[in-house]
């Protein structure tokens, strides 16, 4: 194989699918026998790879499998398993270390092994890379080891693996180079970073950046509702500024697998030097707290209409933690379902992407296909995925109470369209 990749999920897939189109020969290697048979079948598991692209990476020789032999004489091994937090607040490298004991048991002079996963600065070179060298061949010397962050953005449809630039950071130059060239295959601009500490670093900032600004404009728009100013009014005219400003928008909270996830490793590294980042864990603080706001903005408003928060109707539009795709990993919407129903509301949900949604093992009421039938039966609809399919004119005509924290209906507020 040109290529294995470990971990055939949000990051491993795409990647797959973009080097099946630069013609590589391509083997996956994945622990989950559904996905594996899945794929066999050419059926896809996430968002971003259609079913038909999984047939056309099959037709072109894509390989997934459950065994590991499949990684024997592989040019190259692009490790994309998951990073989760640990109970201590920092990755669970568990998969990491996993991988890399796998790759040990194949790796033959000449590869070239790269992780993807995210995780906090020193990784590649103090957990993979001894892990590695038990095989008994030297990294750097023998075989090439570094680290590319990974970029997916799930649903974004202008940018993909190809068009996104490519960072690596090797373990000496020669990695790098080794690095670049490979990726430099099927990414249109590859960066080389000093090495595998600036590279695990910069996929940190980026994902630390969009954490602490969505933190800034979502506790402005808890002051700004009490000194009643339209924060999504003053966010577009400071947009307006061509230099020094990019504008961040608020929400019930934040989601996915980067930004409420990936912050934290770094405040773990920070840590571990005998002083907090205080940055994070404010922005961490702040986020967290917002699916509290949101219900407690739900009771203020039906409070208003004299009615009760217990057993009001409150349906809940889009519970995917952002819009038009449908991954629910760490979504803002379970949190605030959990202490709505805990208040004794009555719930349910819509959502094009998802037919069943449980909320601490117990299953929400799906409120059906007819959009305008459920938002005109609920006491109370409150948006917190702003799907395409959401029509705004509709979400104003239809609901007796609308509770917007996307911001979709910004354009039709009045006194039964509120906004975050």
């Amino acid at each position: 194989m040109d290529l294995v990749v470990i971990g055939l999920g949000y990051v491993g897939l795409p990647l797959v699918r973009e080097v099946c189109r630069a013609g590589l020969e391509v083997g996956g290697l994945d622990r989950d026998a559904r996905v594996v048979a899945g794929l066999k079948a050419g059926l896809s598991h996430i968002d971003d790879v259609s079913t038909a692209e999984v047939e056309q990476m099959n037709e072109a020789g894509f390989t997934p499998s459950l065994h590991e032999d499949i990684l024997d004489g592989a040019r190259t091994v692009v490790i994309c398993v998951p990073t989760p937090l640990s109970e201590e607040g920092g990755p669970d490298l568990t998969a990491v270390r996993g991988a890399a004991e796998t790759v040990a048991r194949h790796l033959e002079p000449g590869m070239l092994v790269v992780l993807e996963s995210t995780t906090y600065p020193g990784t590649t070179d103090e957990v993979v890379r001894p892990i590695l060298e038990k095989s008994g061949l030297v990294a750097g010397e023998e075989f090439h080891l570094a680290f590319s962050p990974e970029r997916i953005d799930p649903g974004n449809p202008v940018y993909g693996v190809r068009n996104t630039p490519k960072i690596v950071g090797g373990l000496t130059p020669a990695c790098a180079s080794a690095a670049a060239a490979f990726y430099g295959k099927f990414v249109e601009q590859v960066v080389e970073a000093k090495g595998t500490r600036e590279a695990e670093m910069a996929k940190l900032l980026e994902n630390t950046y969009r954490h602490v600004n969505i933190a800034l404009v979502n506790e402005m728009a808890v002051f700004c509702n009490e000194l009643g100013i339209d924060l999504w009014d003053a966010i577009d005219c400071a947009a307006t500024k061509p230099f020094g400003f990019q504008a961040f928008r608020p929400g019930p909270g934040v989601g996915g697998h980067c930004i409420p996830i990936d912050p934290n490793y770094l405040s773990y590294k920070v840590r571990s030097l005998g002083y907090p980042f205080r940055f994070v864990e404010l922005a961490q603080e702040i986020n967290d707290r917002m699916p509290r706001y949101i219900v407690e903005r739900a009771q203020q408003l039906l409070n208003r209409e004299g009615r009760a928060l217990k057993d009001a109707r409150v349906l809940l539009l889009g519970v995917t933690y952002k819009a038009d795709i449908a991954d629910q990993r760490e979504s803002p919407a379970r949190p605030v379902a959990r202490r709505l129903a805990r208040l004794g509301a009555d719930l349910s949900f819509h959502d094009p992407f998802v037919s069943e949604w449980l909320v601490e093992g117990t299953e929400v009421r799906n409120a059906g296909d007819d959009l305008p039938a459920a938002l005109a039966a609920a006491d109370l609809v409150v948006v917190l995925a702003d799907h395409a399919a959401y029509d705004a004119a509709t979400l104003a005509r239809h609901s007796r109470l609308l509770f917007d924290t996307r911001g979709r209906t910004r354009d039709l507020r009045s006194e039964t369209v509120e906004l975050l």
